[in-house]
């Protein structure tokens, strides 16, 4: 076989490996399980939903951070399609953000309920359940029943939606001013923020200009916050704020609105554009993919016409 036969058959057989690549195909079963434990003086808890794979072999963990108000059910759509992909997927609950913040108050205080529990401290009670939650992943992967060797934690994803993004942003490169990044958490390889944010303070400079992991951030033209009056553009900017070179993904879904990125219980799924989730879906693996997984086709598929060929004609997609 001469030189020229072998170049046309390496294109072949990389164009089938193109075509073989589908982030929407799910590869097992999935086994759900809900555990919780507590850290620090104070004894905080954290209750988690984790998702298992099918297979025993240790696998990549990817983290989900719920938005204000929610719980470690939200996200489940995520938690149920990554976990079918072979990660070991678990979805924390942040005590001061979470749905006992409203579900006890009076319906018309619900919403006062919540404006409240977006502050600071509440932020960084989420980051410490962060790095708590790894902690306890590393103690439960050495001795726990059902997670005893499944869990590969020098391959780490960090996600999120809403007041779950802002916590994303927080433990995976922000900068706070005069605190820089001291809320990162350098075990995270890669990150996801589901309607993101800009800082909601003045005087912050370029709070995103020293995140060094790759980034994906999904959005929607439509994708606005009553609690904190944020904007589409406060959504925007945080990509342009990202660094110019690097490893970065913005997706804006067209008419997305910010319950799009929920579960399909929540409110506002009877307006959703059933391509949504799937594109979610497939993006977010292919992400996951590539920056944790390395694998060449993941990365071919989500840089390349496939990924495009999933959106909807007034969707965009960015990378830089």
């Amino acid at each position: 076989m001469n030189a020229l036969s072998l170049l046309f058959l390496f294109g072949l057989l990389q164009q089938q490996a193109v075509t073989d690549y589908d982030p929407l195909v799910s590869a097992g079963k999935v086994t759900i399980k809900d555990m919780q434990f507590q850290y620090g003086t104070d004894d905080r808890v954290v209750p988690i939903k984790v998702y298992l794979p099918e297979s025993s072999t240790p696998a990549a963990v990817l983290l989900f951070s719920h938005g204000l108000g929610g719980s470690r059910d939200g996200g489940a759509y995520l938690g149920k399609h990554w976990a079918g992909r072979g990660y070991v997927v678990v979805a924390m609950q942040h005590a001061g953000s979470d749905s006992a913040v409203w579900k006890d108050a009076p319906l018309r205080q619900r919403l006062d309920a919540m404006k409240k529990a977006a502050n600071w401290d509440s932020l960084q009670g989420r980051v410490n359940d962060v790095g708590a939650t790894l902690d306890q992943l590393t103690k439960w992967n050495d001795d726990d029943a059902d997670l005893k060797g499944r869990l590969d934690l020098s391959k780490v994803g960090m996600s999120g939606h809403s007041f779950g993004a802002v916590t994303t942003q927080a433990v995976s490169g922000q900068n706070y001013g005069r605190l820089g990044q001291k809320l990162t958490d350098k075990r995270i390889n890669a990150a996801i923020a589901f309607s993101p944010s800009m800082p909601n303070t003045g005087n912050v400079g370029r709070p995103f200009e020293k995140v060094s992991i790759p980034w994906l951030l999904m959005t929607g033209t439509n994708d606005t916050s009553v609690i904190n009056r944020t904007t589409v553009d406060d959504r925007l900017q945080v990509y342009k704020e990202l660094p110019a070179a690097g490893h970065f993904y913005e997706l804006v879904l067209f008419e997305a609105e910010h319950a799009a990125f929920a579960d399909e219980t929540r409110i506002g799924a009877a307006k959703r554009n059933p391509n949504h989730h799937k594109v979610i879906q497939a993006l977010s693996t292919a992400f996951w993919d590539t920056y944790l997984l390395k694998k060449p086709d993941a990365k071919t598929w989500l840089t390349g016409e496939s990924a495009k060929a999933l959106l909807e004609p007034n969707d965009e997609w960015f990378s830089k």
